[in-house]
Formats: structure tokens, sequence, C-alpha cells
């Protein structure tokens, strides 16, 4: 065997880079080579993926080996049920793939988060409520190649407050400052995306997680304990260890308006995957507690996206 892997925190089994656990199954779009040393409850939901298949035309390229059936083997590897898939950029504001995916999956267990335009027709809306949608997203981080826009955002969140939907936000920290009067005055509930995005290394000192957390403690929103490589500097190679801080003091504010997601299959890092079982792992060390992780891996999400409660 080679050198164990850096990623694998102290007390995880030895396993060295490249080769797997005796027995292990590879999973696509992910570096794991052993199951999770945290364990999941029978209803313990993945808050935050992403479905890709050819059987759907696509605007832009689209994931490899990331259908259904793909992600059943990551449910399997993490041992969680629930799931919350998140319309795809590549399929622009058609929803028939992943509309698609949350009945493969079984509506009672699966819910969809999707994107749509100001001129989606009330009928639209109703047919993806009945098919799973939950939420809509705007994801303005890189706001270059999206198919929505800032100026859309309130009219939005009003035809949507009937429905008892929430606004997902993938915004720079800096972006979410400069809208915090927006935020504010929205009808709707609110999901921050990936921690926020709290950019390293100053993580909590920026602003935004003041109006965030302000947010968090009115019930006025939620947020997302997943993406943990898309703004840690030590990468995979430092387990993720900087963003520990951000994460744990998500934790301190508000353990009761957070969700957990794989952000499977990874699409931000076509080159170098993430290891699923270390990101699932990770929220055992941030939530500190058994009765915290339960709450952010069962009850928040049932609450959040209307799940049966456990």
């Amino acid at each position: 065997m080679g050198t164990p892997s850096a990623r694998r925190p102290t007390g995880w089994p030895a396993v060295a880079e490249g080769e797997t656990e005796a027995g292990f199954q590879p999973v696509p779009n992910s570096t794991a080579s052993a199951a999770p040393r945290s364990t999941a409850w029978p209803d313990a939901c993945d808050a935050h993926l992403h479905i890709y298949d050819a059987r759907f035309p696509a605007i832009a390229p689209a994931v490899a080996n990331a259908t259904v059936a793909d992600y059943r083997r990551v449910q399997a590897l993490l041992g969680t049920r629930r799931a919350v898939i998140v319309q795809p950029r590549c399929y622009g504001t058609d929803h028939s793939c992943t509309l698609d995916a949350i009945r493969q999956l079984g509506l009672a267990n699966t819910r969809g988060v999707g994107v749509v335009r100001p001129d989606v027709s009330d009928d639209t809306l109703q047919a993806l409520h009945a098919g799973g949608i939950r939420g809509i997203r705007f994801s303005l981080y890189t706001p270059a190649h999206a198919v929505v826009g800032f100026e859309m955002v309130e009219t939005l969140a009003h035809r949507i407050a009937e429905l008892g939907w929430h606004l997902q936000l993938h915004w720079t920290a800096d972006q979410i400052v400069a809208h915090g009067d927006l935020l504010a005055r929205l009808p709707t509930p609110l999901v921050f995306d990936h921690l926020a995005r709290l950019p390293l290394p100053g993580g909590t000192a920026h602003p935004a997680f003041a109006l965030v957390s302000g947010l968090l403690a009115k019930g006025r929103a939620w947020l997302k304990l997943s993406g943990a490589y898309l703004d840690s500097m030590v990468g995979a190679g430092g387990g993720y260890a900087d963003i520990a801080p951000v994460a744990r003091a998500w934790v301190q504010a508000a353990p009761e308006r957070l969700v957990w997601g794989s952000d499977w299959p990874h699409s931000t890092e076509p080159h170098a995957k993430p290891d699923d079982a270390l990101l699932f792992d990770l929220l055992a060390d941030w939530a500190g507690t058994e009765s915290a992780r339960r709450r952010i891996l069962v009850d928040n999400p049932a609450a959040l996206y209307g799940f049966e409660a456990p």
C-alpha cells in the first residue's frame, strides 16, 4: 500500500491513495474509497444534489454518470434516504429531468428546487408543485450564464409565496450584503446555499455572516452546510479544515435552521472529485453533538421540504 490519503481524518482506517477498502464499490463522480465513519438515520436527507440524464436535452454540457441510478449508489454509500434535487443550470427552465428524477426516487422521500422566470404560468407552477418542487433557485454567484437575474427575485418571490415555496440563493457573500434590503422585504423563506459562500480567510468576519445570522434568528431563512470545497484554501489534502470554523459558527448560531447536502455530482470540480464519505463525516465534526447532527440531517429538512415528520 502507499501513503494513507491526507483526506482521511485522524481515527479513520488507513486507505492508500488510489486504493479502496476491501469490498468497497466505487461511486460515480466521487473519490470515496471507504464507507463513512458516521452513520445516517433512516430518514436522513441529502438536501442538495443534481441529476443529469442524457435522455433529456440540455442547453449546456452536462455531467456524465450522474443519473438516478448513479445517485442511488451515493445513497447506499451514505445511508441517506431522503433527497432534494436542485435543477442544474444546463437544463434552463425545462424541469423534465428533475421531475423524472423525483418520480424515480419517489415523491414521499424526494423534493426538488426549480428555476423559473417571471413569465411562468400559474398552471406550470401548480404542475411543478404536484411534481415535488418546493422552491426556486437563483444561482447568481457567476451570473454570466444564469437564466435568471437579480431583477426577477422580488417578482418571483410574490408569485411563489402562496405555494409555500422558498427562494434558494447561491450568491456571493458580497452579493448577499449588497441586496440586504431586498432580502429583508421578501415574503418567502430564504435558503442560502453552500455556507453562504463566506470567503476565506475572513470567514465569519464578512458582514454577510451577521446579515444571514439575523435572518436565521428571525426564522426567515435556512442555510445549507454543503460545498466545503468551494471556498476552502487547503482543499481535500487539508481535509477542508479551514472551512470548519465557518461551519461550526453556523451550527452555534442556528442549529434549527440548517440542512446538509452532498452537492453530488460536484459539477464545479470536473478534474478532482471530492470524497463523499469524507464530506458526510465532516458534518459530525461540525455539529459537535449527535442531537445537532440528527436535527440537521432529519428534523430540519422534514420541516423545510414538507417530508412526513420522523
